[in-house]
């Protein structure tokens, strides 16, 4: 698009928004096909719609929706209730390119009860509401297993696939089954359950799929007190069993008060990346969950959580057809929804349901994230990655990690080690050891410069990539001597952080910035186990060293000193004299029988030095 053109577009733009009223309603933006591409609500058009031609406009996205519009039609209406009901309805129309897009990840089950002569009740994936009555979907699979069983004992539907009508039974076409002589069935195939009874039975069925069960309860306990007036025990003790049968389930569902009758919850939990959100929903039904389900929205221009939240109620509510009058919500909401109102609960089994809400959510993304990365493992690191980046405010992605350690007792065969990760794994080919040379004595802080600064003095002569981020095992001390060698010195811009430890010698914080400040991290989680991996691999890795220098030491013997004596030559002189002392003291004649002449003569003139002093 020439400039001329976009001059006159956004002209002609502007001319529609400033005729626009200042009336609560609907918008829809054109692409130059004349298709829409958003459909949007507003309580005040006029305002809401300018505010996307202000210049000031900071999100990327909406810039780009912009540079899309060519044309602006809108709708005025009564309240803000009809516009969110209008938005709804021209979005699940258009499906506009830019609205907000659910995600459904999966199809989940739902229960269905069939329009037939004799209902089936059986779970399903598919949607048909020629069929039937749909109940669901159920993200939780357990729970719809547990209201099929429970409908199963109580009630008995049929599960043969015969298109029975009462012609044909009337007629005698049809035979009891096996699940009819397990009681399982009533047989209404045969008359031996009435029609009015097994619709009765189909109706007290429904009801429990709508989470109505102490409705239910009620009904069966004034049939039961009916039959037992009537003298009709037999029928008493069916409807007591079914009582029970409910009773029981009723308690193991029920996690509220039952005075809670009819009420939607709902929560938003974003994804690492705000680009997604999860939003879960829970409908309580007489003090029992009998919906509860998580949604995957993607954001299309960066909306906020507020705005997400607002558009989901509506269409998730059309999805479960609830006409729940009160919603529990986390925060306040822009619109209102028609027949409901909004409560943002502070404490007791309210609040309660919407940690509840908030949990599940929470629970959903972690599956979802672990799903992600099962099916691509280097997702998790570049998170974990992008997180530590974040929780420091470096400058670039610290992909490789290096982490220092010294090791030695009261001074001695004092050693140091560098281990190295990349991308959030170790890379052992790129590990160092160094045997210090400088530092007498135990000084650590001494050590630790010597090491940093052969290592990046070398780094800096080859041009060997430097890291994003150093390690220290250790608190403020330990980061101050490196930064001095650093910074000070080499006149490097490392970033440099330091894992302390608390007085058990477990890993308590991590500390960064100068003057060192704690971060905070929750020590529960994945980024912190990895940075207490990389501080117990570079101890191991530096203590490990140590202890094989340590062990050569303790091995070595006077006769390592010889040159032109080996291994072998030794082991023989070990096995004929047992001791290095009577080495030292024997003659040439047994040296010479136990290892050869030369070999003897070198031995020999090694502990009895010349007059001049030479060995």
């Amino acid at each position: 698009m020439i400039k001329e053109e976009n001059i006159n577009r956004l002209t002609h733009l502007k001319a529609i928004v400033q005729s626009m009223p200042e009336k609560p309603g609907t918008y829809q933006y054109y692409d130059s096909d004349h298709n829409i591409i958003y459909v949007g609500k507003a309580k005040n058009l006029k305002r809401r719609v300018s505010s996307y031609f202000h210049k000031e406009v900071d999100r990327f996205k909406t810039k780009v929706l912009v540079s899309k519009i060519h044309d602006i039609s809108y709708s005025v209406v009564n309240s803000e209730e009809d516009a969110l009901l209008i938005e709804n309805q021209l979005i699940k129309q258009y499906k506009p390119k830019y609205n907000v897009l659910l995600k459904d990840g999966k199809t989940y089950p739902s229960i269905c009860v069939t329009n037939e002569y004799f209902p089936r009740i059986f779970k399903t994936r598919n949607i048909n509401k020629r069929y039937g009555t749909f109940y669901g979907p159920y993200s939780h699979i357990s729970s719809m297993y547990a209201i099929l069983d429970i409908i199963k004992k109580v009630y008995k539907p049929r599960t043969c696939r015969f298109p029975i009508t009462k012609e044909g039974i009337e007629q005698g076409k049809y035979k009891p089954c096996l699940e009819y002589h397990l009681h399982n069935c009533g047989a209404p195939c045969i008359n031996k359950q009435s029609y009015e009874d097994y619709q009765e039975a189909i109706k007290q069925a429904r009801e429990v799929l709508k989470g109505n069960t102490r409705e239910v309860q009620k009904l069966l306990k004034k049939q039961m007190e009916k039959y037992a007036e009537e003298l009709r025990f037999e029928d008493a003790e069916l409807c007591k069993q079914r009582y029970l049968a409910l009773d029981n389930f009723a308690a193991k569902s029920e996690i509220v008060s039952h005075t809670i009758t009819d009420v939607d919850v709902f929560t938003i939990v974003d994804d690492d990346s705000k680009k997604n959100a999860f939003i879960n929903y829970i409908h309580v039904k007489n003090g029992a969950i009998n919906q509860s389900f998580t949604y995957e929205y993607k954001r299309k221009l960066d909306e906020t959580d507020e705005e997400l939240l607002n558009e989901a109620i509506l269409e998730i509510r059309g999805r479960f057809n609830s006409t729940a009058k009160e919603i529990i919500v986390p925060f306040e909401l822009d619109f209102k929804v028609k027949g409901a109102e909004f409560f943002i609960p502070q404490r007791g089994d309210k609040r309660h349901l919407l940690e509840l809400s908030e949990m599940n959510a929470k629970q959903y993304k972690f599956d979802r994230l672990k799903q992600t990365e099962k099916l691509n493992p280097e997702q998790k690191q570049t998170r974990l990655m992008r997180e530590l980046q974040q929780k420091l405010k470096l400058p670039k992605l610290p992909y490789q990690i290096e982490c220092f350690d010294n090791s030695n007792i009261s001074g001695t065969d004092a050693v140091a080690g560098c281990i190295v990760y990349k991308g959030m794994k170790p890379s052992k080919k790129d590990y160092r050891k160094y045997n210090i040379k400088t530092v007498v004595g135990p000084d650590d802080y001494a050590s630790m410069q010597e090491v940093v600064r052969r290592r990046y003095s070398r780094m800096q002569e080859e041009g060997t990539p430097l890291p994003d981020l150093i390690i220290t095992d250790g608190g403020k001390g330990q980061m101050e001597v490196v930064r001095e060698v650093v910074e000070d010195e080499l006149h490097l811009h490392i970033p440099i952080a330091g894992l302390a430890k608390d007085d058990r010698h477990r890993t308590n914080e991590l500390l960064y910035g100068f003057p060192p400040q704690t971060i905070g991290i929750d020590v529960k989680s994945e980024l912190f186990k990895v940075l207490t991996q990389i501080q117990d691999e570079v101890h191991r890795f530096a203590i490990s060293f140590h202890r094989d220098k340590r062990s050569k030491h303790q091995l070595h013997s006077e006769l390592d000193d010889i040159k032109g004596v080996g291994p072998k030559t030794k082991e023989a002189l070990i096995k004929q004299f047992k001791t290095v002392n009577r080495v030292k003291e024997a003659d040439i004649q047994p040296l010479t029988e136990a290892i050869g002449a030369s070999k003897a003569a070198i031995v020999y003139n090694y502990f009895h030095p010349n007059e001049d002093g030479t060995k």
